[in-house]
């Protein structure tokens, strides 16, 4: 299968640079100079991975990442100069799946790259059938339709926060450290603790918990790690 990649980029330099690593490794890239531009050429059924610089013209990278992320729900990493948590942290909370700051190795960006995708086409060749419905409590998730619903009112989730809540609700009971989480969900090696997994939390509590000081469902279990309740057990 042919994996065709957006790269969205105002720096030519640094653009044919990312786009001639990843035509070596196979990938078909397809270039935008501006967010725009990026805009313009995304179809949910040409690409599969989007990568994003988060300062450029016209449109900037977050503005085009809420645009393709209304569309589709492929990989978007954003590529930034930014080291500050908060920006990492509204571009997570838009629905990016990963960033890498500047400047960064090529060796890491195509790391970044085949987790992404091989995530996602692991993650669209699941076919569940009609009766895979998860329920916990006011939550219902469906993984036909990949959608989730509290006391049937839809819940808007990013593809991270959706597949976060799918192992939770796989597990209910069980406790993971944030190095399980991120070994099963993110599918990569944990190194250390970089916030993902709690930033990751804290967003899909804002939309599943009616108290986030007070969880009932995903609770904190201190010194260990996370884990699903069952509302009345």
């Amino acid at each position: 299968m042919e994996m065709k990649i957006l790269i969205a980029e105002d720096d030519r330099e640094i653009r044919e640079l990312v786009r001639m690593h990843l035509e070596t490794d196979g990938y078909t890239v397809v270039e935008a100079e501006n967010g725009q531009a990026a805009i313009d050429l995304f179809h949910p059924n040409n690409f599969q991975l989007v990568l994003l610089d988060l300062m450029m013209p016209i449109k900037n990278g977050l503005e085009a990442l809420q645009e393709i992320r209304s569309r589709s729900e492929v990989p978007i990493i954003l590529l930034t100069a930014k080291g500050k948590d908060e920006d990492k942290v509204l571009g997570l909370g838009m629905g990016a799946d990963d960033y890498l700051v500047k400047p960064f190795s090529m060796v890491e960006l195509l790391s970044r790259v085949k987790a992404q995708l091989r995530r996602y086409t692991k993650y669209t060749a699941q076919a569940p059938t009609a009766s895979s419905i998860l329920n916990n409590g006011s939550l219902s998730l469906n993984q036909k339709r990949f959608e989730c619903k509290k006391n049937d009112e839809l819940i808007k989730l990013n593809p991270m926060e959706l597949k976060l809540l799918t192992f939770f609700m796989e597990n209910v009971g069980i406790t993971f450290t944030k190095k399980q989480l991120f070994e099963n969900v993110w599918g990569e090696p944990f190194f250390g603790d970089n916030n993902t997994v709690m930033v990751h939390i804290n967003f899909l509590r804002n939309k599943i918990e009616d108290d986030t000081k007070n969880p009932i469902y995903i609770r904190t279990i201190h010194g260990i790690g996370y884990r699903m309740e069952s509302p009345g057990d």
